[in-house]
């Protein structure tokens, strides 16, 4: 089980007690942000019904179901588990607890691995149209990382051109997908240490495809099909690394379409929305409508103008907006649990809407204000909205309509003169560290091995290791309160943070992704790094650096795991020896627990803020805790308290780090190959 040098975090047990979790339900203000607090009593006043009153009227919510001891998935149920012994402690079929919360866990992965692979195959499927000529909006915008792909995929790429190697790239990325043989994903295969390689052949959870992992997992939790506590464990683990693979290819092939992000400077919160000019919302996670959607609304300031409009002010909201964050700087309205807050400013005149995390219910917001809620996928159609179906051989062309549509938008408000509200409140943002401009930044220090300066840093004791701060969020607690207590703790510890999804929008909302967020909270080893790191990159850089690096959209963590990748490597050991860990401290979706799942396979401590739905069987809950850890290196932290989680994650990094540093000394005095236990 995991090991810490602070014995009293031994007890891997949750500190507060169910009971304890939903704190005075019938307040619906439960959000620290200011800018969430004022919209909050606004719709109140104007009787719109946003996610904070619904959550209220939820509680309490069914035990069996936030045990996970409740199944569904034949219609002879719902069973539940009622008793410790005797036939209530069995489904009809005879399921026992662990069956039940395992087989709920595995369809919850199938579940985010087809949101993360779904997105993936349709960009896969545009980079291939374009290298063909189907889609010519589109183009290889970064030929260095599209090569850089391709040589590790072990594609050739001497004398060959861009729209060759595209080609073969995506042909590469969509058998990934679906391919019938059975040799590993290479997206996943290419992309890991060789530790990783022989721990997933030794346990059998290689996936040889997306779709097959998928399939297998959804058919394994059929009635009457795997009922093996070890199997069904390893049966998660193997779509989790399918949920991986599909999130790699949409991260490179993303980078290759619309370029690799580098620093740059934008703001957040919904202060940055303006009255006074058209208010576009891209909102959803697929950038291929709303990068182009960036692009050409850049042509079309002067029709918003000739509409009475100082311009077009595009803002974001979720991963599209994370998405072009990265690459546009263009600022966050707010995240996910703040969608319907955006619309009650009334200052917005089209939201548009492609896959993932869109509440039905911003509909119902988008209307009292004559909003333009536009949904653009075919799977992902909203009753009432307005349907523009995306098609990518007419991209422009399908962007010009959208901005069209919110100048007239503009024009009826303002007609209209419907009063709008926007709270003041926003805050600098420095965003833009992809993978490789985390390296490039690491290079100004030591160009011949960028990633040294980060483990030399961690050997020697000035910042206790790194974090990925991930999830979305959730009222089970307090909005944003659980990002920004773990944020601030971890800082103080000094702990390097990169942040992808809604954790990086809280950071990013609340002040903590810029530089004045390292000068009040950052303990005095982060201060320093940071400060030698500008100090080498100070020319080419748009501002001091942050407290916490924005590396992207959720499907962007590959770019985390590429880094603990590159440390393992630098430090000669495999992912599981590395002093790294990961929270998702208000984790929501489905994505959340595949994400998590393969996060803990790649051997990363993973904390996880709001109960996962595991309580009703302790076998279950000591695979997780325990067992992870002995097989694959990783291991879940349930823990609810985020001051809690800060000692947990903090021990584990001390842990490593200590550990490291002792087998490292005794290889050097012993002249021996370095201990690769974990």
């Amino acid at each position: 089980m995991p090991r810490f040098r602070d014995t009293s975090l031994q007890n891997s047990k949750n500190t507060v007690a169910r009971k304890e979790r939903k704190k005075d339900p019938k307040n619906i203000r439960r959000t620290i942000d200011p800018a969430a607090l004022e919209m909050i009593d606004h719709a109140k006043e104007n009787n719109i019904i946003t996610v904070f009153e619904r959550w209220s009227a939820q509680q309490p919510q069914c035990a069996f179901g936030y045990q996970g001891i409740c199944c569904r998935i034949c219609i002879q149920g719902p069973c539940r588990i009622k008793a410790e012994e005797g036939p209530g402690s069995m489904g009809i079929c005879g399921a026992r607890d662990y069956v039940i919360v395992e087989r709920n866990l595995i369809r919850t992965v199938c579940g985010g691995t087809s949101a993360h692979s779904d997105h993936a195959r349709h960009i896969a499927h545009v980079l291939l149209h374009a290298a063909e000529g189907h889609a010519p909006d589109y183009k290889v915008a970064d030929p260095d990382k599209l090569r850089r792909v391709a040589q590790r995929l072990g594609i050739t790429i001497n004398g060959k051109s861009d729209t060759e190697l595209a080609k073969e790239v995506a042909e590469t990325a969509l058998a990934d997908m679906g391919k019938q043989d059975d040799t590993p994903c290479k997206f996943l295969w290419t992309s890991i240490t060789e530790g990783r390689r022989t721990k997933y052949s030794d346990c059998d959870i290689v996936p040889t495809s997306v779709d097959r992992a998928v399939v297998e997992g959804i058919h394994r939790t059929h009635i009457g099909v795997d009922a093996d506590c070890t199997s069904l464990a390893c049966g998660a683990l193997k779509i989790a690394l399918a949920d991986y693979t599909g999130m790699k290819i949409a991260t490179d092939l993303s980078d290759i379409l619309f370029g690799t992000p580098k620093p740059v400077m934008s703001e957040a919160n919904l202060g940055v929305i303006d009255p006074e000019k058209v208010n576009i919302i891209v909102h959803g996670h697929n950038p291929l409508l709303s990068q182009m959607v960036v692009d050409t609304a850049k042509e079309m300031e002067e029709a918003a103008k000739a509409a009475g409009a100082k311009g077009i002010q595009i803002s974001g909201i979720c991963c599209t907006g994370n998405e072009v964050l990265m690459r546009s700087g263009v600022p966050i309205a707010t995240s996910f649990m703040g969608q319907e807050l955006a619309l009650a400013t009334g200052a917005i005149d089209v939201m548009v809407v492609d896959v993932q995390c869109i509440m039905p219910a911003t509909r119902n917001v988008a209307e009292c204000f004559n909003t333009k809620l536009v949904t653009t996928m075919p799977i992902a159609k909203i009753t009432g909205s307005h349907h523009l179906a995306f098609d990518e051989s007419r991209a422009i062309e399908s962007s010009k309509t959208i901005i069209e549509l919110a100048i007239e938008a503009f024009k009826a408000r303002k007609a209209s003169g419907r009063p709008v509200k926007v709270p003041q409140y926003k805050n600098k943002v420095m965003a833009g560290f992809s993978f490789e401009a985390l390296m490039d930044v690491f290079a100004g220090v030591n160009p011949e091995n960028p990633v040294s300066v980060l483990t030399d840093a961690i050997l020697n004791g000035e910042i206790l290791g790194v974090c990925l701060l991930c999830g979305c969020n959730n009222l089970e607690s307090p909005y944003d309160h659980a990002h920004t207590t773990i944020i601030k703790g971890l800082a103080e510890n000094n702990v390097f943070m990169v942040a992808t999804g809604c954790s990086a929008q809280a950071a990013a909302k609340h002040g903590l992704m810029n530089s004045e967020g390292v000068e009040k909270y950052a303990g005095a080893g982060l201060k320093a790094f940071l400060a030698r790191l500008y100090e080498a990159n100070k020319n080419k850089l748009p501002d001091k650096l942050p407290l916490v690096f924005h590396m992207g959209s959720c499907v962007d963590n590959s770019r985390a795991a590429e880094l603990w990748t590159a440390m393992a490597n630098e430090l000669g050991v495999d992912v599981p020896k590395v002093p790294f860990v990961g929270t998702a401290p208000e984790a929501m979706s489905e994505k959340a627990g595949s994400i998590g799942t393969w996060v803990v396979t790649h051997g990363i401590p993973t904390h996880v803020g709001c109960m996962l739905p595991v309580e009703g069987s302790h076998l279950v809950w000591s695979v997780l805790h325990c067992i992870a850890h002995d097989v694959a290196g990783g291991n879940i932290i349930l823990e609810n308290d985020p001051e809690v989680a800060v000692e947990k994650l903090v021990a584990s990094l001390d842990y490593r780090a200590w550990k490291l540093g002792v087998h490292k000394k005794a290889a050097e005095q012993y002249e021996a190959a370095l201990c690769q236990m974990y």
